[in-house]
């Protein structure tokens, strides 16, 4: 199974589990609503919920079925199109932005960025978005340490920096960042990764060795805690 294509099976822990996103880094990447905003890599509405809450008129488009299944079960007068990043079910300028909450990396990055420039309006923006776990804290680390070593993954995870611009058809990229915690428990933490490609494409016998891993690293933290997030956003505004 494609990593980036695992996520369906999962979509009720992917939903109940997956951090929010903050309202500052939604109005920094996308500007003030109200405004016509493509959710590119949709999942299951986590990032389509906050937007619709902050008023902007959100379009969700997702490949994979159960996702958007779940997407539309959550979301009551929301319909998600089945499309991807390379093919977006959507005419020409259409969209007054276009966002992309923890997915452009599994975009192919050139045909991407053709295809978000066609249905933008001249001056609409692009923003790529990532909840990225805060290594400020050494236990965080730590469970990053797990995921790379325990889990050996070699790919389909951010870090924060993105190393490419988005076509001669934007503008300069710009990039911010912001700061949000999300309430956590020992379980929880456990569901959480559970919820990642990595594990979701691993084997029984690797599943196993992770969840004991990060079950051990939980005993060592109060019974409720909180995971430190960094929001990492950028944004490009399509040429006139």
């Amino acid at each position: 199974m494609s990593r980036g294509l695992s996520f369906g099976p999962a979509a009720d822990l992917y939903d109940a589990i997956r951090p929010t996103y903050p309202a500052d880094a939604l109005h920094w990447a996308l500007g003030e609503a109200p405004k016509t905003v493509l959710d590119l890599g949709a999942g299951t509405g986590i990032l389509t919920r906050v937007l619709l809450r902050l008023g902007y008129d959100v379009r969700p488009v997702e490949p994979d079925e159960a996702m958007r299944a779940k997407l539309a079960a959550t979301t009551p007068g929301v319909h998600p199109l089945a499309g991807r990043a390379e093919a977006i079910p959507v005419p020409d300028g259409q969209a007054d932005a276009v966002v992309a909450g923890q997915a452009y990396h599994w975009f192919d990055p050139d045909p991407a960025h053709r295809e978000i420039a066609r249905v933008l309006a001249p001056g609409g923006v692009f923003a790529p978005i990532w909840n990225v776990r805060d290594h400020d804290e050494p236990w965080v680390r730590r469970l990053t340490e797990i995921a790379d070593d325990v889990a050996d993954r070699d790919g389909g995870v951010f870090n924060g920096e993105l190393d490419r611009d988005f076509g001669p058809d934007f503008g300069p990229v710009e990039r911010a960042q912001f700061r949000h915690r999300v309430p956590m428990t020992a379980e929880r933490l456990v569901q959480l990764v559970a919820s990642r490609s990595y594990y979701l494409t691993a084997t029984p016998e690797k599943k196993t060795r992770i969840e004991a891993a990060v079950r051990d690293l939980a005993a060592t933290l109060p019974k409720t805690f909180t995971l430190p997030y960094v929001t990492v956003a950028y944004r490009a505004a399509r040429r006139r």
